[in-house]
């Protein structure tokens, strides 16, 4: 249980990691809890590029680099790729991130999401004053998700092929972290048949978190 408050001597929660592979919700469930504690909310993507969803509204078209990186490679080496794009050029910044946050009792607190959030790379961290979790579905909850989002259906079939290889990296992906997560100790939450309300209030229970309005320690209190 997380200690907070005025008075208290307690480690005080400044920072709460939400990890998981593409299409599980992060983004949608890291901004109700940034609300409900009244934090904010930055997600991993906007940190550094790397080749991200193989489409495009019409009438635009997916670029060729990125149409070459998944039909080039094996799925295997996709997941390689982007876990080593993670590590380098994502995990060093989110680092950062926390450390300003963590280290400044100014900065307020932080809900940061995105699937650059390995477990083994938050393995160091200062779980005194960072809280971590990764959201997980079933594959049929996860194809669903982005067969609908990349409108699938109204593809070609040159379209297809490249979503079906993004699926396929995308499970595969969410295999690998669900081992780490427990690997690890660290929580896992199904999203499968919950609101996102119901899964916010989750989250906190998990983090236990019951008093969002003492997390970080007002600057201004004697």
């Amino acid at each position: 249980m997380i200690e907070s408050g005025e008075g208290s001597s307690g480690p005080v929660l400044r920072v709460v990691l939400v990890g998981g592979t593409s299409h599980v919700g992060k983004s949608t469930v890291s901004a109700s809890l940034a609300a409900a504690l009244g934090w904010a909310h930055i997600s991993t993507d906007s940190l550094a590029r790397h080749p991200g969803r193989p489409w495009k509204p019409a009438p635009e078209r997916v670029p060729d680099h990125v149409q070459e990186h998944y039909l080039s490679l094996s799925v295997d080496e996709l997941v390689e790729d982007v876990l080593r794009h993670y590590r380098v050029n994502v995990w060093p910044k989110v680092e950062a991130i926390i450390e300003s946050h963590t280290d400044d009792p100014s900065a307020g607190g932080l809900v940061l999401e995105g699937s650059a959030l390995w477990p083994d790379f938050a393995v160091g961290l200062d779980f005194d004053k960072v809280a971590a979790l990764w959201l997980t579905a079933n594959d049929e909850v996860i194809a669903q998700r982005v067969h609908g989002g990349s409108l699938y259906r109204s593809k070609s079939p040159g379209e297809r092929e490249m979503i079906d290889k993004f699926l396929q990296r995308t499970l595969a992906y969410n295999v690998r972290m669900v081992d780490a997560v427990r690997r690890n100790g660290f929580v896992l939450m199904d999203v499968q048949q919950s609101s996102v309300a119901e899964l916010t209030e989750r989250c906190m229970t998990s983090l236990g978190v019951r008093d969002a309005a003492l997390l970080v320690e007002n600057p201004d209190a004697d």
